[in-house]
């Protein structure tokens, strides 16, 4: 009776242990003396949230540390997006952005509306075309110019059907609405649906910077120039803030003198930003517009005899967007490209609820636990968005047996090389060997990817580190240490 009841006792015992030791923190997935937890505990951002997770080919687990623990990924999560929207459309999509003409050219002059019909390309801008901003906006130009038109004695229309009319995904926050990572979200935008700003402080010290922006300095937007130039060598001090619901600009920037400046700021209403520009750049080439501007929300029967389609730019295929989103970790393109992917599948207006709802469903194809998936947008810029990296590193597993792997993959920044890497492990046996997504919201910095190990082993890993208040170039400092431990020791 004794000796079943301490049975009994020691039993209770270990169960005791196991239910309360994920709480005090003793229930770490690798063992404490291992190479990765020393240099976390080791770090001085060990008081941070770290998981980290990697796998061989097969996906055998050889390392793991908080694995099951669901974590933010910031741009990481753009590591599912991608492939999820690399799956539905395929490589070689393209997008189409048609000029329609209703009416009829009286001699030089067109009587009726010009109709612009939005697709969702995010690339109408100087990316993938030499730089030239202007690209299709000239291709539209010449066809109009080349029938002999010199008035348009009608409207100028932005049809947006293609998209929902919602411009952000839920769980931006305000404070990030001013920049170039959280523009609006619409089937016709241009240049990002920014203006891009440049500041010379070559004036006296007290006084205001010049200022110039594109296109056109337009008056589509109202800078309210704030800014102070400051003596040389005093430290540049940033402050943009676009006044939400307006076009208004307030710029309070102190540059020292001799400080040139360049940013990348948020417009309001994206389709009407493209007109207002595509007008001024007709009426550069001396093609008048009597009409309004208009957007159009509304589906229309393109196929209708009514609707003499004058034009069309086909933008490059997927393959090479998605090196916006891997290697330059672009929310515009990711954002745009998640509601494509909704458009074209349900044959509706694209939004981000069907996008995510696409995204769960790969990501259960690729053995993901959904029900640890947490989503509220497409790039991970939400901070409700929650992952583990037990199930991110599942999926880069998986996406190794998909017939677009290659592409995929080819879309990462590689290190040393190019894109978010390009700085990072310069010089080191890890250049041009790791392929990997970095991410970053505040408090959270993350890096996933594959990696050609020093004996050759093909390896995926996940390392993220939530909660930190470190400067983020230490968080780089040991992460990047704990690749380099990973390549030497695989």
């Amino acid at each position: 009776m004794f000796k079943a009841k301490n049975i009994i006792s020691a039993i209770a015992l270990v169960v005791l242990v196991i239910l309360v030791a994920p709480a005090y923190g003793l229930a770490q997935s690798t063992p404490e003396n291992s190479e990765i937890a020393q240099i976390v505990e080791q770090s001085h951002a060990n008081d941070a949230f770290w998981s980290v997770v990697v796998r061989d080919s097969s996906g055998q687990i050889l390392e793991q540390y908080n694995k099951e623990k669901l974590v933010q990924p910031a741009s990481n999560l753009k590591l599912l997006t991608s492939a999820a929207v690399l799956n539905e459309l395929g490589p070689d999509y393209t997008f189409k952005t048609k000029v329609y003409g209703i009416g009829y050219q009286a001699g030089s002059t067109w009587e009726g509306d010009i109709i612009i019909r939005g697709t969702g390309d995010p690339s109408i801008s100087g990316t993938f075309y030499n730089e030239n901003r202007f690209h299709v906006f000239n291709k539209f130009f010449s066809a109009i110019d080349s029938m002999g038109i010199q008035k348009i004695n009608g409207n100028l229309i932005g049809n947006t059907s293609f998209f929902d009319e919602q411009p952000y995904p839920k769980g931006w926050s305000w404070e990030d609405l001013s920049f170039y990572y959280g523009v609006e979200i619409s089937a016709l935008s241009f240049n990002n649906n920014a203006v891009d700003l440049r500041v010379y402080a070559d004036g006296q010290v007290g006084e205001e910077p010049q200022i110039e922006w594109f296109p056109f300095d337009t008056d589509y937007v109202d800078f309210v120039n704030e800014q102070v130039i400051t003596p040389r060598g005093t430290e540049y001090d940033e402050y943009y803030r676009r006044l939400l619901g307006t076009n208004t600009i307030v710029l309070r920037s102190k540059l020292p003198k001799g400080y040139v400046e360049t940013e990348s700021l948020s417009i309001l209403d994206a389709p009407r930003f493209f007109l207002d520009t595509f007008k001024k750049y007709l009426e550069d080439g001396d093609i008048s517009l009597n009409g309004r501007i208009i957007i159009d929300n509304q589906e229309v029967n393109w196929d209708s005899k009514r609707y003499k389609k004058l034009t069309e730019h086909e933008s490059k295929p997927l393959e090479k967007l998605l090196t916006r989103i891997n290697k330059k970790s672009d929310n515009f393109y990711t954002e745009m490209l998640l509601k494509t992917m909704a458009a074209e599948h349900y044959n509706a207006a694209g939004n981000t609820e069907l996008g995510l709802s696409l995204i769960e469903d790969f990501a259960a194809s690729m053995k993901m636990d959904t029900t640890k998936l947490e989503m509220s947008d497409g790039s991970g810029m939400a901070a409700g968005t929650l992952v583990t990296l037990d199930d991110l590193s599942q999926m880069l597993i998986e996406m190794q047996k998909h017939p677009h792997f290659k592409t995929y993959k080819n879309s990462f920044s590689i290190a040393g090389i190019d894109g978010s890497l390009e700085h990072r492990f310069v010089n080191t046996p890890m250049e041009g060997n790791v392929f990997a997504k970095t991410g970053y919201v505040s408090g959270v910095r993350s890096l996933s990817g594959y990696m050609n190990a020093k004996s050759g082993k093909s390896l995926a890993f996940s390392v993220v580190t939530n909660n930190y208040v470190d400067k983020t170039s230490y968080i780089d400092y040991v992460q990047d240490k704990i690749i380099r431990e990973l390549y030497k020791r695989f």
